[in-house]
């Protein structure tokens, strides 16, 4: 029990100098009392004079030798270790410990902050007895607690460094929490504002609509009694011209009976007579006036034998304005008229010369080419017969036929083949075709082959389109297939598309692949067809799936200004347009971007193809005779910017520069629009600089002649 006191002193002793500090003074009392400490504590030894190495001496009892498990002699001899060590008891040193370290802990006061600090004292002082009592081991477990004494020193100064953090960040979350209670409060106010201004508001919509309902009642009961009023004093006018009308008849009846009644002479004896003189001077006035009268009436007749009444004059002038109105119509009819005639007349002309032409050419076709061939003899070749064969010749004409033929044929020539030859490492093979040896062949269908040049078409757009395309198709197949299947399934694609040239996608991807078109004419013609679609859908406000005709031509000629009449009408046939259509006809327009299972597109997207390639190759042909040059001689990029700006006088620098860039080779930003001393150095061949146009997707920006300013 001294002995456990004395711990207990030393151990309070050694928290304080720790947290005094740890000073190396403080360090070496604190090393000099544990020694003393030491040499008081009693220790368990073994019979030999030795600690006892409780419970390790009793490991030779509890191994198990190298028996089967479910040996009843190895379960036996389990037992018996297990009854053995049982029946050992543990060393007096050992439980001298267990009981003061039970006893420290139980003596800590660990109501304060330092409480963890305070229970880690009893376990490293146990922890120091060890260290001393162990003379073989002191170094190793000394470097252990160092170690540890390190680490928790470290961890202590950084939980010191954080704490100032840690207030700034309870300060941050009380600020935050603030503002936020502070914004929902200001936020239930507008709330409540609104919503009070909100019933205000319908208060007042309902007042105005009461106001209208009364005043529209209001209006109404006028209008019936200024309707009854009118009524009444149309009787009363009707009743007075009666009443008139049947005074006037009394009067009249009146005085007759009284004419009746007296008779003249009587009425003369009882009528004073005037005086003779007075009636002689009246009538001589009355004659004076009379004459007056005469003449003025007279010169009235003469002054007005040629003047017109006003309302004569101005029925006169309104029918003079609408004849002339007519008139003006009537021009500018026959001028429309006129017009038509001539244009009539020219293309009458024209299709004269036409026929003559192909008159001439039929009549050279007949005398110099062979007879047409039988295209039916081929049903019985075809695989699919006379059924798969009219599917395939549908809307084709000769050299077409051909084509199918030749694709049928070599189709079988491919489904044969086990195996391609290599073509070698030259430097013509392009990259992913280098290989020496025989390549599988995966006999693929045509379905799965366009399927997978689709999900190479989606994952090079999707990319930022770093390395070449023969390069990313070849990684893309490693991809999808593994390292040791790509060059397979690169001979196999390559030889498919190569062969089926009547496949849009095919060709399309054969060409990229092989260099003769650019990436751009692929992806600017699918966001072509997507952004026309897009109209085609913000027209269908029903999102029914169908527009009228009308409505499709219109889109038609907003998304494609720059095509003529004739195209937008090729166009309109290909999707079902005819002589008996009307405007008003539904289109089903989603069907009309649709691909079967070979990547075939509708007629549609076909014709809007073929009239990108002629309007391209005629815009080639146009700058071509613009240049005025040989193809073999060379064109200044001067001349060339020259041209395109003569030919396009819309066109943007940006689309100047990436024609000029692919014309002549040079990155975009480094074209000298500006510089014309070095435009003029810059040249090269016209055939070469418009084979490379016609790669690219070059097309006419504007028309030939600006419009002019309205």
């Amino acid at each position: 029990m001294a002995n456990l006191q004395e711990r207990k002193s030393f151990s309070k002793s050694r928290i304080s100098i720790q947290a005094s500090g740890g000073t190396p003074e403080a360090k070496g009392i604190e090393k000099r009392k544990l020694s003393q400490k030491r040499r008081t504590l009693p220790l368990q030894l073994s019979m030999d004079g030795h600690l006892s190495p409780w419970p390790t001496y009793t490991s030779g009892q509890t191994i198990l030798y190298n028996r089967k498990p479910c040996s009843d002699d190895s379960r036996n001899r389990a037992n018996t270790c297990q009854q053995q060590s049982m029946n050992i008891s543990k060393p007096k040193y050992l439980e001298q410990l267990e009981n003061y370290l039970r006893k420290e802990l139980l003596l800590l006061d660990l109501s304060t902050d330092s409480a963890q600090e305070l229970r880690l004292q009893p376990y490293r002082e146990i922890f120091e007895f060890f260290i001393e009592d162990f003379k073989t081991y002191k170094p190793l477990l000394s470097s252990i607690k160092n170690a540890y004494e390190v680490m928790l020193a470290h961890q202590k100064e950084k939980i010191r460094s954080l704490e100032p953090l840690k207030a700034k960040i309870v300060t941050m979350n009380e600020d935050c929490s603030e503002r936020v209670l502070a914004m929902r409060a200001e936020e239930r106010y507008e709330i409540s504002v609104l919503k009070k201004e909100k019933m205000n508001l319908l208060k007042l919509i309902d007042k105005k609509n009461e106001e209208k309902i009364s005043l529209q009642s209001e209006v109404a009961k006028l209008r019936r009694s200024l309707a009854e009023e009118y009524l009444r004093y149309l009787t009363e006018r009707d009743a007075r011209k009666i009443l008139i009308g049947d005074l006037n008849e009394l009067r009249y009846q009146q005085e007759d009976m009284s004419l009746a009644q007296n008779p003249a002479g009587a009425s003369l004896a009882g009528v004073p007579r005037e005086d003779p003189m007075k009636l002689t001077l009246a009538l001589k006035m009355t004659r004076q006036d009379l004459t007056r009268t005469q003449m003025e009436l007279n010169t009235m007749k003469a002054n007005s034998g040629d003047v017109v009444p006003r309302r004569d004059l101005e029925m006169q002038e309104k029918t003079n304005m609408e004849l002339q109105e007519q008139l003006e119509s009537l021009r500018a009819d026959y001028e429309e008229v006129r017009k038509e005639h001539e244009l009539l007349l020219q293309l009458h002309m024209n299709t004269l010369k036409e026929r003559d032409q192909f008159y001439n050419e039929l009549q050279e076709i007949q005398r110099t080419s062979t007879p047409r061939p039988d295209w039916t003899k081929c049903e019985s070749i075809i695989a699919g017969g006379p059924e798969r064969w009219l599917v395939l010749a549908e809307g084709k004409n000769s050299d077409q036929l051909v084509d199918v033929l030749l694709e049928e044929i070599g189709m079988g020539l491919l489904r044969e083949k086990d195996f391609f030859p290599g073509l070698g490492f030259g430097d013509a093979i392009p990259p992913f075709l280098r290989f020496d040896g025989p390549v599988k062949n995966k006999k693929p269908s045509k379905k799965e082959v366009v399927n997978l040049l689709k999900d190479a078409w989606k994952e090079r757009i999707a990319e930022e389109q770093k390395e070449s395309f023969p390069d990313f198709f070849f990684n893309f197949l490693e991809r999808r297939f593994g390292v040791n299947e790509a060059m397979a399934w690169a001979y196999t694609i390559f030889e498919n598309i190569k062969l089926f040239r009547s496949s849009e996608i095919m060709n399309q991807f054969y060409a990229v692949l092989m260099g003769k078109n650019l990436e751009s004419v692929y992806i600017n013609q699918k966001e072509t067809l997507s952004h026309l679609l897009k109209e085609l859908i913000s027209v269908d406000t029903q999102n029914e799936g169908s527009i009228t005709m009308e409505q499709f031509s219109t889109i038609l000629k907003t998304n494609f200004p720059l095509k003529k009449e004739e195209q937008i009408q090729e166009l309109m046939e290909a999707v079902g347009w005819g002589p008996d259509s009307s405007n008003s006809d539904m289109l089903n327009y989603r069907s009309l971007f649709h691909e079967d299972e070979e990547g075939q597109s509708e007629p549609f997207v076909q014709r809007l193809w073929e009239q990108y390639e002629s309007e391209k190759e005629a815009y080639l042909e146009e700058l071509k005779q613009e240049l005025d040059l040989d193809p073999l001689e060379e064109v200044t990029l001067l001349k060339m910017r020259g041209t395109l700006m003569n030919m396009d006088p819309t066109m943007d620098k940006q689309t100047l520069s990436a024609y000029l860039s692919q014309a002549y080779q040079i990155p975009a930003i480094d074209v000298p629009l500006e510089d014309e001393e070095r435009q003029g150095i810059i040249s090269i061949k016209v055939e070469t600089a418009l084979d490379r146009l016609r790669m690219a997707d070059t097309k006419r920006v504007g028309p030939r002649e600006p419009e002019p300013a309205s």
